[in-house]
């Protein structure tokens, strides 16, 4: 897939409805009435409890529409009381937006968070699937802020895409994209590592929406295989970068620097670790410790305790003399080593990236055929939830110390300043 650094290119194929249409918030409160709740005595209460709860049904899939307020959850509980049936219900209700329904068919919750849900719809029209991500408490507005900012912002075919935005008092709705072919990640570690052209074919696709973001002042700052979608099931998948929540838009004075402590261990760049101000450079180092994953399937930095990950981070500590590495070619490994500099102006940017002779590499060059038994498309595989082996280790010698998925380890102010009371790494910083 081509890019234009910064522009978008005509031929995709968006919806003309997207290009037209101005993203207008809408605040407005939609009541709704609440049943009336009879009050039991406390003894029959007590009855109730004891009698258990064996009856109960949950429904993990439903239609929404606008008029019905149709439960997402529900229980029931029946108790003989003599002359009458006592009944006593619990509801879990999630009350949708009209707008929203008379727009989509709700289908199905297909992710949680602590402040959101993601919500599987169709286009009640165009029956065009897409993703709705559900903010409801107050708190989770402010943390979808910095997210929600930048999607408005942005239109690349390498970028998740914001349909439109719905919001009330208490709710957000982002109608998104729905991307249906899972993360990188998981791809990872269903096939193993990646063959060089399929790494390629990734590689240039998020350099080109890494490049369309920093032509913004757009830093991701959480870089990672899991944040890479890819748009549906095929091999032929274009890649999208999603998950903007620790995202950062330049400054309106026009200063390139920032300070917050953000990030995940095993893709945080060194000057983070060591509290000095930073560019969008960082996501250049995550995109060396992604390209890493994929040649190798194991971390660049890599021990059991995230404080030891962290020092040699700062060090710059990894190694490409593993067996794993013995088939990889010169280009590639010198495309990871320009990329894991620890000094950030000597790092590769994404146009620079996206010009190394590895990358710029012409498909089918004898160099880009190694290890083509690891290869996804020479097998002709095609990616589905069923194959993943969960492990990621099947096609390789080697193994990591942690799993590749780092879960929700998040790098913290508090975890550098302790990490800083230590000598050695007292001596790497000054």
């Amino acid at each position: 897939m081509g890019c234009k650094d910064s522009k978008l290119e005509k031929d995709v194929d968006f919806e003309n409805s997207f290009r037209q249409n101005t993203i207008k918030p809408v605040y407005e409160v939609i009541p709704f009435s609440k049943e009336k709740v009879k009050k039991v005595p406390a003894d029959k209460r007590r009855n109730q409890r004891a009698a258990g709860d064996t009856s109960r049904q949950t429904a993990s899939t439903c239609n929404i529409h606008s008029n019905d307020h149709s439960r997402v959850g529900k229980g029931r509980r029946k108790r003989q009381t003599g002359k009458t049936n006592q009944v006593n219900r619990s509801y879990s209700k999630t009350i949708y937006d009209p707008r929203i329904t008379a727009r989509y068919n709700i289908k199905a919750v297909i992710g949680k968070g602590s402040f959101s849900r993601v919500i599987r719809v169709e286009h009640r029209i165009t029956k065009q699937p897409y993703a709705i991500k559900l903010i409801e408490a107050p708190e989770g507005k402010e943390v979808f802020e910095a997210e929600l900012s930048v999607l408005r912002r942005v239109n690349h075919p390498n970028v998740i895409r914001l349909v439109e935005v719905f919001e009330s008092n208490d709710k957000i709705y982002m109608v998104m994209e729905l991307a249906t072919g899972g993360n990188l990640l998981d791809r990872i570690e269903a096939h193993g590592y990646f063959v060089e052209s399929d790494a390629i074919q990734v590689l240039k696709m998020m350099l080109c929406g890494v490049s369309y973001l920093h032509s913004l002042g757009i830093t991701h700052r959480d870089l990672k295989p899991d944040n890479l979608l890819y748009y549906h099931p095929g091999n032929d998948s274009r890649i999208m970068i999603t998950d903007f929540g620790f995202a950062s838009t330049r400054k309106p004075n026009g200063n390139v620097f920032m300070h917050t402590v953000c990030g995940t261990p095993q893709y945080i760049a060194p000057e983070i670790v060591s509290r000095q101000p930073y560019t969008c450079a960082v996501d250049m180092w995550a995109v060396g410790v992604i390209t890493f994953i994929l040649l190798s399937g194991t971390f660049p930095f890599d021990a059991k305790q995230d404080a030891v990950i962290l020092k040699l981070v700062l060090k710059g500590s990894y190694s490409l003399s593993s067996e794993v590495w013995e088939e990889v070619s010169d280009k590639a490994k010198d495309f990871v080593r320009v990329l894991l500099l620890c000094d950030p102006q000597q790092r590769l940017t994404a146009v620079q990236a996206l010009k190394h002779p590895w990358i710029a590499e012409e498909p089918g060059s004898p160099s880009l055929g190694r290890r083509k038994s690891a290869t996804l498309s020479a097998q002709g595989l095609r990616y589905t939830a069923s194959q993943k082996s969960g492990s990621g280790w099947s096609r390789r010698s080697g193994k990591s110390v942690q799993s590749l998925r780092s879960g929700h380890r998040r790098v913290e102010a508090q975890h550098l300043e302790a990490l800083q009371m230590d000598p050695e790494v007292g001596g790497m910083i000054k």
